[in-house]
Order: structure tokens, then C-alpha cells, then sequence
């Protein structure tokens, strides 16, 4: 009998609440009942059989507890007590949330930058990563090469963003400003990261020039791993021209790819404000650039009111998951 007609025959026999047959380790053949095993004991028993898997993935699995699940769920539980370092916390319950939105306007002020800031540089960061990685994709492989390390070199040069303050400052000598003057267009120097009109929509642009990561190679990958003969085989069902084979072919392919430059957008893009302090200081003029990272800075790493804090990080934490869940169901509806 042939391992697909194996695999059918189990599959039915479980549908059917049927005994199925396991192999122990010895070799010989045991009977379970499917109806007769709970969730938790199958899970036990698959740990069994794929020992030597669990052990591989377990640094990793322990590290990412320790450093990731504990401490979120440790801030969460700080959310709802007053804590400074220094003294034991006392539970204040839901004080905190009530304070961030009915007490503090500076926290009002940051929700609507993030929400403005994510909403404009996550998609069009998400955008342009995938645009240019289709373009570099179909170039020859020596070009290829050369043009992404272009793109990509931004985000991995450290502190190259401030360059930016070179271009823009805000004398006479910042090269914008001199070519303004030169040209006739201004008469005096403009305070292009002083000037609330100017601030955001220059760190707009400086998070848009960084954006092409890890999610720019990861759409790279993705494009280098269709199989060309889905191309060949689209092309007999109807498919007519190149976005057609984006759409119904292409993109469904590497849906893992996007999920995962998913996933980088929306951290990025939520998590930009140390850009933002190095190009505009700490705080902004008039909190025109102050997002949910600075406050959480501020009351975190200078206040030191941790139960506050712990509030405005599980805020974050929680948008940041909604944003996710939002983006995996657009994500499914790609190529329908």
C-alpha cells in the first residue's frame, strides 16, 4: 500500500471517529481511537515522537518566554498598580488607562501622530518594498546585485538618517536653505526641523528612505522562489498580462513573504520615534512629532513611573496586534 493511500485511509478513518494505528517504539502497531484521546495527550504524543524537533527549537523557545512573553505579561499586570523602582507596587486598578485618556492631553496628542505617522509610512513603506523588489527581481543577476544593495544600504548604515539634518538645516549653509537663497525662492533661512510645518512631513520622508529593510529581501526571496512553471500554467488558464500574474500567481505564492514584511512594517512604523528624537529633539515643538514611543520614554525611561508606563506599552503592544490582525485578513484576500 502506498504512503498517499495510507495517509487517505487514516484521514477517513478519523473523519469516522475509527480506530487509527501508531507506531511505538519498538516497531509494533497500537490501536487509538481518536474519540478516545484528548487534545493534550495527542500533543504529549507527537512531543514524544518528534523529540529530537522540540529539542533543536527549545533555546530559542525558552529565550523568547524569558524575554518576550514574561516580560509583556509582567507589564501588563504593572499596567494597573503605581510603581517607581523603588517601592513595592500598590494595585490602583484601571487609574492608569483612566488617566491616559481623560487627564492626559500630551497622550491624546501622541495617538493621533502615531496613528497619522503608522497609517501613512506602513503602507507606503509595505508599497515601495514590494514595487522595487519586482523591479530588481526582473533585472539581470550582476545588475540585481548592485541595485539592491543601493536600496537596502540605508537601513543598515547605523545614523546615516542624519545626513538629513545636513540637507535641511536650518542656516544659511544647509544645502536646501543655500539653494533656496541662491534661486531667489526664500530670503531667509527656513527652520525646516524647528517649523511645525515642516517636522512632520520631513520625518515622514526620512522613514520612507530607511523603509527598505529585511521586508525589501524578503520580497526579493519570495519573488526568486515562484515556481516559473505556475507562469506557464497560468498562462493556458487565461491569465493575460504581467499584473495578471502578479495578482493570481505571483503575490499568492510568496503570501508567507508578505506577512512576514508585513509584520516589519507595522514595528517599524509604530516604533520610529528614535529617529524622530535624533532628527527633531525630545519633546518636539509643540508635541508636533510626539508619538506613543516618546511618551512611553518619557514616563518609562525618565519619570520612572513604571505602572504608568506598563499602561502606554500595552496600549502599543495592543494596537500594534490589531494592526496585524488587520493586515493577515487583507493579506488572505490576495488573488481572489
Amino acid at each position: 500500500m502506498s504512503k498517499e493511500t495510507e495517509k487517505t485511509k487514516v484521514e477517513n478513518q478519523t473523519e469516522n471517529n475509527e480506530p487509527t494505528q501508531s507506531e511505538t517504539a519498538e516497531g509494533e502497531q497500537k490501536v487509538v481511537a481518536r474519540k478516545e484521546i484528548t487534545k493534550f495527550s495527542w500533543t504529549l504524543n507527537e512531543i514524544k515522537n518528534n523529540w529530537v524537533a522540540y529539542i533543536m527549537i527549545a533555546p530559542f523557545f525558552i529565550l523568547f518566554v524569558l524575554f518576550t512573553v514574561i516580560p509583556v505579561a509582567f507589564s501588563f499586570v504593572l499596567s494597573f498598580t503605581t510603581f517607581n523602582m523603588l517601592e513595592w507596587p500598590d494595585i490602583v486598578y484601571a487609574q492608569n488607562y483612566i488617566r491616559l485618556f481623560l487627564e492626559d492631553d500630551i497622550f491624546l496628542i501622541a495617538i493621533k501622530n502615531t496613528f497619522v505617522f503608522a497609517g501613512v509610512t506602513g503602507p507606503a513603506s509595505y508599497m515601495l518594498s514590494l514595487f522595487f523588489a519586482w523591479f530588481i527581481n526582473e533585472l539581470r543577476p550582476k545588475i540585481r546585485a548592485v541595485v539592491t544593495l543601493f536600496f537596502y544600504a540605508p537601513s543598515i548604515s547605523g545614523n546615516i538618517y542624519l545626513i538629513w539634518t545636513y540637507f535641511f538645516a536650518s542656516d544659511q549653509y544647509g544645502l536646501i536653505n543655500s539653494w533656496l537663497m541662491r534661486l531667489n525662492v526664500i530670503s531667509q533661512p527656513i527652520l525646516w526641523f524647528q517649523d511645525e510645518d515642516y517636522i512632520f512631513p520631513l520625518i515622514i520622508a526620512v522613514a520612507l528612505w530607511t523603509s527598505l529593510g529585511t521586508s525589501f529581501l524578503t520580497f526579493i526571496a519570495g519573488f526568486q522562489v515562484v515556481d516559473k512553471s505556475l507562469y506557464e500554467a497560468g498562462a493556458v488558464d487565461g491569465i493575460k498580462n504581467r499584473w495578471q500574474e502578479l495578482w493570481y500567481i505571483t503575490l499568492p505564492t510568496m503570501r508567507p513573504q508578505l506577512m512576514l514584511g508585513a509584520i516589519l512594517a507595522i514595528t517599524g512604523s509604530f516604533g520610529f520615534g528614535g529617529v524622530i528624537t535624533a532628527l527633531v529633539g525630545f519633546p518636539s515643538p509643540n508635541y508636533c512629532a510626539h508619538t506613543i514611543t516618546h511618551h512611553l520614554d518619557d514616563y518609562g525611561g525618565q519619570r520612572f513611573e513604571i505602572g504608568y508606563a506598563s499602561a502606554i506599552a500595552t496600549l502599543l503592544f495592543l494596537m500594534m496586534f490589531g494592526a496585524n490582525i488587520l493586515v493577515n485578513k487583507l493579506l488572505r484576500k490576495v488573488g481572489e
